[in-house]
């Protein structure tokens, strides 16, 4: 097979990965702080026309993220899309795929507002900024934006941190825009491991206009510009034993996993900890 033909990009050309929350169990839950899902999505829709607007070369994929499951929803530069994100074929898509999702979900139990699958989405995003990579050696400068209201789900520590140092080695910086009612420890990681921008806005309103001075400018610019930083970051672990959040724990040695408690043997690797270890090494 030939290989992709490369094109020649300035600085200010981004590929703009946008991971859209979809999930059924937070837009269905009544908030006062955060707007309807229609709202939402005519804010999402106007920035990501900006975004195209800006120069004409940017490229734009959209990934729904859902609670049982993720998948991509629109994307400029594929043959026979339209450049305007606000066609018919694009909500279509979207319409879809929040229809399949629901039905996944009513045959599970979910206690209150459940997590989005943002691990898998995470997961597609870097498969796709990796293909770019490879189709040629000059490409446009990639970055991940996630507008998520979900709240964090500790089952997907350890593939969301995988995620991230992955994103970090690639040098492709995670912005997050949060927009449900509390921060999201996991995507205060992302953002400051990966040297993106961490926003969680006052004004819900306004979303548009927080998506369009913060999120709009390209890599190269961000240098010129005084943008939002974080008070501070949720370093908080998940361990392994319970998937659980938490202060203290204890840690494997050898391949540095994490529990809330005390085992005599590392459920991951097989270690032996402590006393154990002494009583073996004594018989």
């Amino acid at each position: 097979m030939a290989p992709a033909q490369s094109k020649l990009y300035t600085d200010d050309v981004s590929l703009l990965m946008v991971l859209l929350d979809t999930n059924p169990f937070f837009w269905s839950t009544p908030n006062a702080t955060s707007p309807s899902f229609s709202t939402f999505l005519s804010h999402v829709l106007a920035f990501l026309n900006s975004v195209i607007l800006l120069n004409q070369l940017n490229q734009v994929v959209v990934i729904a993220t859902g609670f049982n499951t993720c998948d991509y929803v629109y994307d400029s530069s594929a043959s026979g899309a339209a450049p305007n994100p606000r066609t018919e074929s694009m909500l279509e898509r979207l319409e879809e795929f929040v229809v399949k999702d629901e039905q996944l979900s009513k045959e599970d139990s979910v206690e209150g507002i459940g997590s989005s699958l943002l691990s898998g989405s995470l997961s597609m995003a870097l498969c796709y900024i990796q293909r770019v990579f490879r189709s040629g050696p000059l490409h446009p400068q990639p970055r991940i934006l996630c507008l998520h209201g979900s709240p964090d789900g500790p089952a997907q520590y350890v593939a969301i941190m995988n995620a991230i140092f992955s994103a970090q080695r690639s040098m492709v910086p995670i912005d997050s825009c949060v927009i449900g009612g509390q921060h999201s420890a996991f995507l205060q990681q992302a953002s400051y491991i990966t040297g993106g921008v961490y926003l969680k806005p006052q004004q819900l309103d306004g979303l548009f206009q927080y998506l369009s001075t913060v999120f709009a400018t390209d890599l190269h610019s961000r240098n010129f510009l005084q943008l939002p930083k974080p008070v501070g970051v949720d370093f908080r672990a998940s361990c392994f034993c319970h998937k659980s959040t938490i202060d203290m724990g204890y840690i494997c040695s050898v391949c540095l996993s994490i529990f809330c408690k005390h085992h005599k043997k590392c459920s991951t690797c097989g270690s032996v900890f402590g006393q154990a270890q002494t009583n073996i090494s004594s018989t």
